[in-house]
């Protein structure tokens, strides 16, 4: 009985390690800004207080890494991360809202060096802070 019941519990605990290991595989994070992210709309005027609520965001938020005005120029940042510069015309990941939006709700990809704020903020939030960065930019919506 006791062989038997080893015997089971290291299926057992081989089958939840590959179960684990699969659902790990799938949930892999793109390499890149899904197409579709172009395709949100901003849910939130881009009004002063917008932008303002934003900027309180973003001196929590961003930054320690993207520097005080966007251009990447904090010395915070950890060393072998290189933040974007938010405030010029180049968007590697996209300049929509929405792209602008998925990288902030879900990471900066393909190596995600900069993590998501997806549950530590509201969607709105997530908005103003597009709003906000919009702002930096000289880069304009597609």
């Amino acid at each position: 009985m006791v062989r038997v019941t080893r015997g089971l519990y290291a299926a057992a605990v081989a089958t939840l390690i590959a179960l684990s290991a699969a659902g790990v595989a799938a949930q892999a994070p793109p390499a890149a800004v899904p197409a579709e992210a172009k395709k949100l709309k901003n849910p939130v005027a881009a009004s002063a207080a917008s932008v303002d609520a934003g900027a309180k965001l973003y001196a929590k938020y961003c930054r320690f890494c993207h520097g005080t005005t966007g251009r990447a120029d904090s010395a915070m940042a950890p060393k072998n991360m290189k933040p974007s510069n938010l405030a010029d015309a180049t968007w590697d990941r996209g300049s929509s809202d929405g792209e602008i939006f998925w990288v902030i709700e879900n990471g900066a990809p393909p190596a995600y060096d900069m993590k998501g704020l997806k549950g530590k903020l509201a969607e709105t939030d997530m908005w103003h802070l597009v709003n906000f960065v919009r702002s930096l930019s000289a880069a304009k919506p597609q």
